[in-house]
């Protein structure tokens, strides 16, 4: 793991930001991705790596990953003749 930062969130406008080191490699403008994960958490990473971070998460899925498929997701007859939405 590499090193720790710490920082803090401002607020800005109606919004709220967090101001992060150089040290991160960063450009002024550049864009990135931000991903909040169910524990609190954060993962986030320049938007041109994307493809890369896709592409390593893919190759660390284990072999038996969705061995057994997606599980319970019946999801009943359809009326294919009607061209109304129906509710879920």
């Amino acid at each position: 793991m590499g090193e720790e930062y710490r920082a803090k969130i401002f607020k800005s406008g109606n919004s709220v930001a967090l101001r992060l080191p150089k040290a991160l490699g960063l450009s002024d403008g550049e864009e990135v991705v931000l991903v909040p994960h169910e524990d609190g958490s954060f993962s986030f990473w320049k938007e041109d790596q994307a493809r890369d971070i896709f592409l390593a998460l893919y190759g660390s899925m284990s072999s038996d990953f969705m061995q057994d498929g997606r599980g319970d997701i019946d999801q009943g007859e359809r009326d294919w003749t009607s061209n109304t939405p129906q509710a879920a």
